[in-house]
């Protein structure tokens, strides 16, 4: 029998109905005027999610492909760069500029924990010769549901000339984020993630100081280059061949977003979080990283003594169609993630909250049905009416 699977990740996220639909519309002549219209329009809604005035570009690819384009396009082999990393995908970003030949300096905080900003200026302080050519990083790290604070970190900068590359592949459209206000040059997300439509975008956010960069850059590209695509921009193309129905869904997406002012888009998804917090702690459970730095994206759970994570997982997936996501190299088997951005409302976390109360006491552990759900309720109790 066909039944509703809660998917709770971090992405890919559940895609809304009306949405889904705009995916079986005629593909059109992406190098005709239909599609230059359509560019146009989606250009525009996702620049108003960045809150930028700068070139945006979309490419059909993961959010992967969009860090190596922000990488390839605006630095040289021995490039000394500053990667900030309190994870998995910090790492990731760290890598590939590695891999590219650049001298990467990555500066790694313990997962659970945030980028210190004190520090941060002083590397950059200390750098009197002006080496750094960038600073990369992650603005909401899905392997531990840890939000850094981006502005602190761009204030830090100060007039050290190094770019400031953002990966915000799971943070930009649910939490805060101003590309131009917080000078922010290179930005890249992703569309599987807040935009609600399958994988297979990507966007890469470019400042006239990273333009500059860019002049002056030498690293080997050819799809990833943004010089090319911002020439096909100019006449209402893409680069390479678009990925149609993906951006038909992010048409429909951009809709549903332009009814709520951004304010109220991002306090959606800070009690969606808030709701989560509240019943994993009824239930007893321990939360990985303290409120002030908390995901609204994401949030990570520490396993409890005597619990096998695979076997709650799978009680999850096969007795309740709720499934969630594991730990992450170091933290695998430590913490399991539950993901709470996209098409998702209070009652599908409630549904959630409830399936974990009983996998647990099911698995052994000292749970009282109800307790987990009950703190649940009483956030959205107070908070529903807020929204």
């Amino acid at each position: 029998m066909y039944e509703k699977e809660y998917l709770m990740l971090p992405g890919p996220t559940p895609v809304p109905p009306r949405v889904l639909r705009t995916l079986s519309q005629p593909l059109i002549n992406h190098r005709g005027p239909q599609f230059k219209e359509l560019l146009e329009e989606v250009t525009a809604g996702v620049k108003r999610i960045y809150q930028t005035k700068n070139d945006v570009f979309i490419f059909p690819s993961s959010g992967t492909g969009g860090l190596e384009a922000a990488v390839v396009n605006f630095l040289s082999p021995g490039d000394k760069v500053l990667a900030l990393s309190i994870g998995a995908f910090g790492d990731r970003f760290a890598k590939i500029a590695q891999i590219y030949g650049c001298a990467v300096d990555k500066v790694e905080f313990a997962w659970g924990t945030a980028v210190d900003p004190a520090l941060v200026a002083a590397k950059l302080t200390a750098d009197q010769g002006r080496e750094y050519k960038a600073i990369l990083v992650t603005h909401n790290e899905t392997s531990t549901g840890v939000v850094n604070d981006i502005q602190a970190v761009s204030a830090a900068r100060g007039d050290h000339p190094a770019l400031i590359m953002v990966d915000a592949v799971s943070g930009l459209g649910v939490m805060d984020l101003k590309t131009d206000a917080w000078g922010l040059d290179v930005v890249v997300t992703a569309a599987q993630k807040a935009f609600m439509i399958p994988p297979g975008l990507s966007f890469v956010a470019v400042s006239p100081r990273a333009w500059e960069a860019f002049a002056t850059a030498t690293l080997p590209k050819f799809y990833w280059d943004l010089g090319q695509a911002k020439e096909y921009y100019a006449i209402g193309q893409t680069l390479v061949t678009p990925a149609l129905p993906q951006i038909n869904a992010l048409r429909e997406t951009l809709k549903i977003f332009a009814a709520k002012s951004l304010d109220q888009l991002f306090a959606r998804q800070a009690y969606l979080r808030d709701i989560t917090r509240a019943g994993v702690k009824g239930l007893g459970l321990k939360l990985l990283v303290p409120e002030e730095i908390a995901s609204a994206t994401v949030t990570a759970v520490c396993v409890p003594e005597g619990i096998n994570i695979k076997q709650l997982m799978q009680k999850l997936r096969e007795e309740y169609n709720v499934v969630l996501a594991g730990g992450q190299q170091k933290l695998a088997a430590k913490i399991f993630r539950i993901g709470h951005l996209g098409y998702i409302q209070h009652l599908d976390i409630l549904a959630v909250i409830g399936a974990l109360e009983m996998s647990l006491k099911e698995l052994g552990f000292p749970v009282v049905l109800g307790q987990g759900v009950k703190a649940a309720q009483e956030v959205i109790m107070v908070r529903k009416g807020l929204l």
